[in-house]
């Protein structure tokens, strides 16, 4: 019986010895295999401790050793060894560092320095007060035009870049912009949500005062006067629909292009408006803005509306002048009539303000402007005054589309009526005791003929007869004439109401749709570039050639409509225009390296190849014969100077 339990230990024994034996070889293979692997030499550690990991990791496979090594990194950070973690992992991933060239380094410094600076309002301050009268605005403003105009498609108008941004912000809505477009968004969109600073605020005052100053020097071009200068200007902005290269919408046009983001032009066009309405209130004309003259159809729409707030400011001083003119007609002849009690004729002053009827009795002239010369009325003999009459509505291109809408739709004459009746109020109250006839010979000189005078009796007055048109029965003219009363122009309803225009324009202004508003800086900051250069590259006969063909390539695409498709087209051309400008000697090597490349061939297809290499950059293809017959050329991208 005693036997069994010895030999029971004694088992367990040897089992127990062969296990530890076989421990003590894996514990050596693993050492001596980390030893390969570990940098750090680890034969000073002790037998024991050996071991006791060995014991600890058993036979775990290598992704559990790996997520115990990470247990550890942690607690090394949550025990403040953060160091001492930082230069293991140093050690440990060595292998995988990846060196930096220190110039890209560099550049992405430079080029976010850049961006600051650009996003600076100080900055933007400084640099449009330092513009060069000689130089053009730079490609980057054109470009970031461009960007706004794809971000406005989705805004109804600026009013939507100032709101707070969230779901429906078009500036989130990138979806249809260009990689660039949104490239420039996702880069001020921190800046954009908060629009300017507190600090901005003086210097956005004194941007809008600079802007508006009417003695300043802020953004003055020097023009070429050259190949008849005016007269191209004014051609070439007109093809465009542009504004005049020296109005207030190209300044306009290349400040806003000057922010960076759609949000800060947007709140800048609000301070724009708001100083427009304050100059309105004030009485005081915007600055290089034409005064006293209708609108210009062929230029933009914001530029005639500017031209009709300016020439409303005018017709109010009229106005008043009329008025103040009358009354002191009304107290001349009222002293005149206290002095004839005394005195046996009537002296010169007088004279003027009075006209005898038919029945000899004098009755005072209202509202008379001047003597019209060689005119006296047939029945009276008296002279003819011109009477002050009331200005006509200012259309611009949006009310003439509607005016004709109405006509067309409702069969009305418009406010032709209206003007003639109140023309024949005014004349009668000018001159009294005239006639029907009298108001044509003033009014519409065609509509009267003369009798033949061949009998030499010139003591009587000269007697004619009217047009057969006049002569009808239901003539418009005679039924007004009967209805008009002798009543001067400052006296009547007004006609068009300068206040209620200006108000409805500046509330236009105000929700104007914001890629409308881009769309026509854009196109006037262009036509400016092509008017300054012209003249300049003119005399470059190498140069010329290609300035011309983006000219017209400009003019094609602006005229033909839809250009706002073609937005990275014009951004490219107009970037080649200021490189003729800035670096014409490395357009020259291009295009004679570009001649060499595409020799032979017809003139025609070598000229559309050369246009092709030239504005395409690297990406050729061969064109379609469809494309040779088109007049209109179609560069895609321009070269990139």
């Amino acid at each position: 019986m005693d036997a069994t339990p010895a030999s029971f230990v004694s088992k367990a024994r040897t089992a127990f010895n062969s296990a530890a034996a076989k421990a003590e070889r894996v514990f050596t293979d693993l050492k001596s295999h980390h030893r390969g692997e570990e940098e750090q030499p680890t034969r000073n550690e002790n037998y024991s401790k050996g071991v006791n990991e060995v014991k600890h990791q058993g036979w775990r496979t290598a992704h559990i050793r790996k997520k115990q090594e990470w247990q550890n990194k942690l607690n090394n950070l949550r025990t403040g060894r953060r160091k001492e973690a930082e230069d293991q992992d140093k050690i440990e991933d060595s292998t995988m560092a990846i060196p930096f060239y220190d110039a890209n380094l560099y550049i992405l410094k430079a080029k976010q320095e850049q961006e600051a600076k650009a996003s600076d309002v100080g900055y933007l301050v400084e640099t449009l007060n330092a513009v060069d009268v000689n130089s053009i605005p730079r490609a980057s403003i054109v470009k970031q035009l461009a960007v706004a105009i794809k971000a406005g498609k989705g805004a109804k108008t600026m009013k939507d870049f100032v709101a707070p941004s969230g779901n429906s912000s078009p500036v989130k809505e990138k979806g249809g912009l260009s990689l660039s477009a949104v490239k420039l968004l996702v880069l001020g969109e921190q800046e954009d949500n908060l629009g300017f600073d507190l600090g901005d605020e003086k210097k956005l005052v004194s941007l809008i005062n600079s802007l508006f100053s009417v003695d300043g020097n802020f953004l003055i071009r020097m023009f070429v006067s050259d190949l008849g200068s005016p007269s191209n200007r004014v051609s070439f902005t007109k093809d465009l629909h542009a504004a005049p290269p020296d109005s207030f919408v190209v300044k306009l046009a290349e400040v806003i292009g000057s922010f960076t983001t759609p949000r800060r032009m947007a709140l800048f066009w609000c301070k724009v408006v708001n100083e427009l309405r304050r100059f309105w209130n004030e009485e005081r004309h915007i600055p290089c803005i034409p005064v006293d003259e209708n609108p210009d159809l062929k230029s933009c729409l914001l530029h005639q509306w500017l031209q009709v707030i300016n020439c409303c400011l005018d017709r109010k001083v009229r106005c008043i002048a009329a008025s103040e003119a009358l009354d002191a007609a009304m107290s001349q002849a009222t002293s005149a009539n206290e002095e004839s009690d005394n005195s046996e004729g009537m002296g010169s002053p007088v004279s003027l303000l009075y006209a005898k009827n038919s029945t000899g009795e004098l009755i005072l002239r209202l509202g008379a402007d001047h003597q019209v010369e060689n005119l006296t009325m047939l029945e009276t003999g008296e002279a003819v005054y011109a009477p002050v009459t009331q200005d006509g509505p200012l259309l611009t291109e949006d009310l003439i589309k509607e005016t004709e809408e109405l006509v067309l739709r409702t069969g009305s004459m418009g406010a032709g009526c209206s003007q003639l009746l109140s023309d024949m109020q005014a004349f009668k109250a000018a001159n009294p005791g005239c006639t029907l006839e009298d108001f044509v010979r003033w009014h519409s000189p065609p509509d009267w003929t003369e009798n033949d005078t061949s009998s030499g009796d010139d003591s009587s007055p000269p007697r004619g007869q009217l047009s057969i048109r006049m002569q009808k029965a239901g003539n418009l003219w005679r039924e007004l004439w009967e209805t008009a009363k002798p009543l001067p122009a400052v006296k009547q309803t007004p006609l068009f109401d300068e206040d209620l225009a200006v108000e409805g324009i500046l509330n236009s202004l105000e929700d104007i749709p914001a890629a409308e508003l881009f769309e026509q800086l854009f196109v006037s900051l262009i036509a400016l570039g092509f008017v300054m250069v012209e003249p300049v590259i003119s005399t470059n006969d190498d140069l010329s050639k290609l300035f011309f063909e983006c000219k017209d390539y400009v003019v094609a695409i602006c005229e033909g409509g839809a250009w706002t498709d073609k937005l990275d087209d014009l951004c490219q051309v107009y970037e080649t225009v200021e490189a003729m400008l800035l670096r014409p000697e490395k357009v020259l090597r291009t295009m004679k390296q570009t001649e060499n490349s595409l020799s032979g061939g017809n003139r025609t297809k070598q000229q559309f190849k050369r246009l092709s290499f030239i504005f395409r950059g690297n990406q050729k293809r061969v064109p379609s014969e469809t494309e040779h017959k088109r007049i209109e050329p179609a560069p895609a991208i321009f070269w990139s100077f």
